[in-house]
């Protein structure tokens, strides 16, 4: 197969979903050639029309192992960002098994891929694998306490924490240069309330006047972070050979509780609408744990690129207001 470039291009896998189109337009900024392989199944080909018909964009609608380019595209690749994943609470809880295959066989076939020709990878992964940790804040040497298999929430906690340990595992055996991210609640413009999202939800609701949904008793609390940082050190990760092998936190250290952050997006849309509170029972299935705190130390990644998120949340909420495929 003849090369899509003259020259080397970044392969983006779900270059269409939320963060990995904001990856694309940046790394398409940067003067950078990608491709990007993404089957739009969470994703939207409408994330990418600012930059639809670039000259140095080229994409591929197909699943990651029905692309039958994959292995020649790798070849050519100067590096990879792997972001394809099931993502959002409500898909992982109503559609299991979609989301066990698409984490874990997915990211075998392009590991597999990049380590034949040693090709860097920035894989994302999340901060669900932290599980019921009850730690203050977070840190990427702590143990992670996942729950029982009967409970849908941790399958996807298990799958990316899965990829992990694959990620390294061919890191330790063939010398794969690649780098793990664990995002925290990446938030911002384009991102869609579609699967359980909370900021977009909010938003939408705001912005008609409806009831902002609040699950449980609204105390558990997130850090939330611009999608435009998240990037950022995204890029830098894969820029610094000696974040290769490790994994690293990327977030914010701003910490709200989700009532908190209902009454705040209410503010600053000057909306009238209420909050309402809906228990777990009534939203998901039997069994449905959440977490009560989850905020990331970022001394880890602050030390490798010099660089930790801080757009303030008030800020992150205006911008994520002007998107126009909140719903």
């Amino acid at each position: 197969m003849p090369s899509p470039f003259d020259s080397a291009f970044i392969l983006v896998t779900g270059g269409t979903g939320f963060i990995g189109s904001h990856l694309v337009e940046r790394l398409l900024a940067d003067g950078k050639s990608v491709v990007v392989i993404d089957d739009c199944s969470t994703g939207s080909l409408e994330n990418l029309r600012a930059v639809k018909g670039h000259p140095r964009l080229r994409i591929i609608e197909a699943k990651i192992s029905a692309c039958g380019d994959l292995v020649e595209l790798v070849s050519r690749a100067e590096s990879i960002y792997h972001l394809a994943a099931a993502v959002g609470v409500e898909l992982v809880v109503n559609s299991p098994v979609r989301t066990l295959q698409t984490n874990l066989h997915e990211t075998e076939v392009i590991l597999e891929a990049a380590s034949r020709r040693q090709v860097p990878v920035v894989l994302a992964s999340t901060s669900e694998v932290y599980g019921k940790s009850q730690k203050e804040a977070l840190s990427e040497e702590d143990d992670l306490l996942i729950g029982p298999p009967q409970v849908g929430r941790w399958s996807s906690a298990c799958s990316k924490l899965m990829d992990e340990f694959l990620a390294l595992a061919y890191a330790k055996e063939t010398g794969l240069p690649v780098t793990i991210a664990r995002l925290f609640n990446i938030v911002g413009p384009r991102q869609t309330g579609r699967y359980g999202m909370v900021l977009p939800r909010f938003i939408a609701a705001a912005r008609a006047d409806q009831a902002l949904r609040v699950y449980g008793d609204g105390k558990q609390s997130r850090c939330f972070c611009f999608v435009g940082d998240a990037v950022e050190a995204l890029v830098r990760l894969q820029r610094c050979p000696a974040a290769r092998g490790q994994v690293f936190n990327v977030g914010s250290t701003e910490e709200i509780s989700i009532a908190a952050l209902a009454q705040r997006v209410m503010g600053t849309l000057g909306s009238k609408s209420k909050i309402e509170f809906i228990p777990y029972l009534k939203a998901f299935p039997q069994g449905f744990e959440d977490m009560q705190r989850r905020k990331p130390l970022l001394t880890k990644l602050e030390s490798a690129i010099g660089f930790r998120p801080e757009t303030p949340l008030d800020q992150i909420i205006e911008l994520t207001s002007r998107s126009a495929s909140i719903a």
